[in-house]
């Protein structure tokens, strides 16, 4: 199943606060995002249904091995996009805004390109 950017925003959220924290909620992936409680609501149910994560009865949400992929994915684009800005000379904050709109419509191409640019030229 494809998943739409608004999808992979969650996922890369759900990883990110497990990753700092080691547990994340439906509270925190809100917090996280800056989305209203019931938003997430939605989109969580969402992400269920489509087998990207999972919801135990603690409510700790976790991602199966689908949204992890695509986490991963997602995440590994923004840092090294992010990273190639900030050595092209843009400012971190800019260059970390900058990464979240670019990470999802970049083509594999594109991408694989800006990586390898990055592994060569980072210090």
């Amino acid at each position: 199943m494809r998943i739409h950017e608004s999808g992979e925003n969650y996922l890369e959220a759900i990883f990110n606060i497990r990753k700092r924290t080691g547990a994340c909620r439906s509270v925190d992936v809100a917090r996280e995002l800056g989305f209203s409680k019931p938003s997430v609501s939605i989109m969580m149910r969402e992400l269920r249904e489509n087998g990207f994560i999972e919801i135990d009865d603690s409510n700790d949400i976790s991602l199966t091995e689908s949204g992890m992929n695509i986490a991963l994915s997602i995440s590994e684009r923004h840092e090294i996009i992010a990273r190639t800005l900030i050595m092209l000379g843009v400012p971190e904050d800019i260059a970390l805004i900058d990464a979240c709109k670019i990470e999802h419509d970049l083509s594999t191409v594109s991408f694989e390109k800006i990586k390898e640019y990055y592994i060569k030229n980072k210090k």
